[in-house]
């Protein structure tokens, strides 16, 4: 093929499902218009995809959302569950145990499940992604992949071929990094020979949505029911008023059936929830699958090719974990792409993907695999405890202690030399690696409230946020960090991926500029009951500097004062293209 037939595009996202279309949407929100971004489907999306599979995003998920601006569309249209519900085989309420964890999800405005099912979310993301010129490119599927080792960083390394799956047609790319966003069976995954490690089970469950009638006492909520002979069983209230009714597949109820249809499972569905009444007034969706859990042994090759979602790793639904990992996948990646590609940032940042999400997956896949076990009324495999312990009890006790991180709220980055350095020790209890937890705060002249993270959208750039505590106490630190970060103008130049927010402790005056004797860095905003400096865990006498990832993590906590230029280039510059460095 002709060199000028060959289309060229920045990135190349292989999957339309939400981790694709998320991807998509960052890049093509972040980055100037000169830049490319492709994403394609190789299976035609319309109003007649099938209603099923994710459903839940839980409260981190949401929150990394709003500050993409997509959370509020999802909203107007969610199922916002706050109850759950778990009733023992006779039908009688036992309190604590099941989906219990959600009713503690707190320290968010968020503090919910947002239940809408994957059909409404992709909509709302391709009308996000459109918005921003990028269509999704459907039916069109990869057929082959080829790496150029003679390309450096940020050049066109990879060589894609495409084919539309009606017409057979084949074209060709050359792009900067490709994105396997492609599910389970990721041909991404298996184009770059990337191991796709763990095993499935004989387990089997079944999943069926529908409008229904019944007698369950709180049906309108997150249930668990702990059936003697279904597993512990999922009632889950969805959207535009359906319900999902989720239970194991047992090897003897297989047998009792030469085919499992839509009949059979919404009848195994009926018998699942016993003792209530069940009856379907419309079947909306139902699959039946093996419960398994597998991870990708690497989610990055050849420094130009990711993995994200179910490319790189797989689970069972039993912590409705899928859609969620996926999403922190692509949040961790999408800002880092998008400054290394316009040069801002160093190749090397684009390692520190796998190497934070990794260990999380692997955290996840340690859950999953006894939670799956319990929800099919099996204790976790090399369990040392009682052997006759009711399964059931133990999923409680499982899914407490996983409780922050299947919430997403606790999910965390080890500390380490680049992103979440640790500088400074004793000025917040919030550490490098952690979220930044979201407070309220007031603007000034209007004292309108508002969110930490509403001012802090994911944009690509990062926010130095100075804990000024109260200026009666501060204003010396205040005036040494002034004079010490006057010496590194770069920090404050065009172009460099940094925003700058000082909070005051107490209530506001008429004038930041009066309260603070000069102008204070960047936006202003008051804490004015302290609570946002509290949970931060610092002291308004001393005050702090919090650097916040584009992401919404902290990545370095440092003093207040003298030799702050010292510690902020010492952070930037480990991953920013700064203060004259050549650009790519």
């Amino acid at each position: 093929m002709s060199t000028e037939a060959i289309e060229h595009v920045d990135v190349l996202i292989v999957g339309g499902g939400p981790v694709g279309l998320v991807t998509a949407y960052q890049l093509a929100r972040n980055l100037p218009s000169s830049y490319k971004v492709k994403i394609i489907e190789k299976h035609s999306k319309s109003a007649q995809d099938n209603y099923g599979r994710a459903i839940t995003l839980f409260p981190r998920s949401s929150e990394m959302l709003d500050q993409l601006g997509l959370a509020d569309e999802l909203a107007q249209q969610c199922f916002a569950c706050r109850s759950t519900v778990n009733y023992d085989k006779n039908g009688n309420e036992f309190p604590g145990r099941g989906w219990s964890f959600m009713e503690n999800m707190k320290d968010t405005k968020w503090d919910f499940a947002l239940v809408l099912r994957q059909k409404y979310q992709e909509e709302i993301f391709r009308q996000a992604l459109r918005r921003h010129g990028v269509e999704l490119d459907a039916p069109y599927a990869l057929t082959a992949v080829e790496i150029l080792d003679n390309v450096g960083p940020n050049g066109y390394k990879v060589v894609a071929t495409i084919e539309h799956r009606n017409t057979k047609v084949k074209s060709a790319m050359k792009c900067k990094y490709l994105v396997g966003a492609d599910g389970g069976k990721s041909f991404v995954r298996r184009a770059m020979n990337i191991p796709f490690d763990g095993s499935s089970s004989e387990d089997k469950w079944v999943r069926v949505d529908g409008i229904i009638e019944t007698d369950l006492p709180k049906p309108r909520t997150y249930c668990a029911i702990e059936s003697p002979t279904h597993g512990n069983v999922l009632w889950a209230a969805l959207d535009h008023g359906a319900t999902r009714i989720g239970y194991a597949f047992t090897a003897e109820r297989q047998k009792a059936y030469k085919e499992f249809n839509e009949e059979a499972a919404v009848k195994e569905a009926i018998a699942s929830v016993k003792p209530f009444s069940l009856s379907f007034k419309q079947v909306d969706w139902w699959t039946i699958y093996v419960v398994g859990q597998r991870i990708a042994r690497s989610f990055l090759a050849k420094d130009c090719v990711f993995l994200a979602g179910d490319a790189c790793h797989t689970h069972s639904s039993g912590a409705a974990q899928g859609m969620n990992t996926g999403m922190h996948d692509v949040v961790n990646l999408g800002w880092k792409l998008s400054l290394v590609l316009q040069g801002l940032a160093k190749p090397d940042l684009l390692h520190t993907y796998e190497a934070e999400r990794l260990p999380n997956v692997q955290r996840l896949i340690n859950y999953d695999k006894d939670i799956s076990r319990l929800m099919t009324m099996q204790l976790p495999e090399g369990w040392t405890g009682d052997p006759n312990a009711d399964p059931n009890e133990i999923l409680g006790v499982v899914m407490a202690e996983a409780a922050t991180f299947s919430s997403g709220l606790g999910i965390y980055y080890e500390p380490d030399s680049m992103l979440n350095l640790s500088q400074s020790f004793g000025l917040a209890s919030v550490q490098p690696g952690q979220r930044a937890p979201d407070v309220p705060l007031q603007k000034p002249a209007t004292f309108e409230v508002t969110r930490l993270q509403t001012e802090t959208p994911n944009v690509a750039q990062f926010y130095v946020v100075l804990f000024a505590g109260d200026v009666a106490a501060t204003k010396p630190a205040l005036a040494a960090f002034s004079d010490s970060v006057a010496t590194k103008q770069w920090l404050f130049e065009s172009g460099v991926p940094i925003s700058w927010i000082s909070i005051f402790s107490g209530p506001g005056g008429p004038s930041a500029y009066e309260t603070l004797g000069g102008m204070p860095f960047g936006r202003v905003f008051y804490d004015e009951t302290h609570v946002a400096h509290e949970r931060y865990g610092v002291d308004i006498k001393k005050g702090a500097v919090l650097v916040l990832r584009p992401d919404g993590w902290v990545g370095t906590v440092l003093m207040l004062g003298a030799g702050a230029d010292v510690a902020l280039e010492k952070y930037f510059k480990k991953f920013l293209v700064v203060g004259g460095e050549a650009k790519l």
